[in-house]
């Protein structure tokens, strides 16, 4: 069963997504400012976390960069701006996923599902998957979700990890960035232009020695991206 950790300083409307994550067997913390979330997921062994960003204390955007120093676990932020530059400041923090409020909760619970899918079945509970895949310095073991690169572990979210992983896996072939969303988010890619370039940045970040001038994930321009083949 997963634990999923809802942190809001509304109590209704914490209240209300804990009924709802009941109702589909999770089990449920609560935390009402970012400090407080905080503490519990040193605590206690959480699978997802839902973050409000407006909250005393620790907002969620703080709380969200300060958990990204050492938990890669999925999170999805709540808040009641709607503005692409906030959903982008999400994603950019390092946060898998972004509701507006007020929004409705069965497809609040639907993303917590397809986060949880993505961090659990497709990685750490699969044990049939036990693959290695690596080009030049990348490597990435799917079965202990570790990459490294030029033996330097790199830590990724899940999110950043399956869009990798897709790119490794097909090394050479070029993913638009539809391809890439529907892929990995499992629903039509609408406006997913931001979202994808995101993460794709992140990932870069983390796994080229210069993000401008990368060595493995290199985009075709008006076309989408690819992880490139070492000869």
């Amino acid at each position: 069963m997963a634990t999923i950790l809802v942190c809001d300083d509304d109590r209704e409307i914490v209240d209300a997504i804990e009924i709802y994550l009941i109702q589909e067997g999770y089990q449920v913390l609560k935390a009402y400012d970012g400090e407080q979330a905080i503490r519990i997921l040193k605590e206690e062994e959480i699978h997802l976390l839902i973050i409000d960003v407006m909250m005393p204390k620790l907002d969620g955007i703080h709380a969200t960069l300060k958990i990204r120093e050492y938990s890669s676990l999925p999170i999805i932020i709540l808040s009641a701006k709607s503005e692409d530059t906030d959903k982008i400041l999400g994603l950019n923090i390092g946060a898998d996923d972004y509701v507006t409020k007020p929004f409705n909760p069965l497809e609040l619970v639907a993303r917590v599902k397809s986060n949880l899918r993505r961090y659990t079945i497709l990685g750490n509970l699969n044990p049939q998957k036990q693959s290695v895949y690596s080009v030049g310095g990348l490597r990435i073991d799917d079965e202990t979700k570790e990459v490294t690169v030029d033996g330097e572990r790199v830590r990724l979210t899940p999110i950043e990890y399956n869009i990798l992983l897709l790119l490794v896996k097909n090394q050479g072939r070029v993913y638009s960035i539809s391809q890439i969303y529907e892929s990995i988010w499992n629903e039509e890619a609408i406006g997913a232009d931001n979202t994808v370039a995101v993460h794709i940045r992140h990932i870069r970040e983390k796994i080229e020695i210069d993000p401008k001038d990368p060595r493995y994930l290199k985009v075709v321009w008006g076309v989408g991206y690819k992880i490139e083949r070492q000869g």
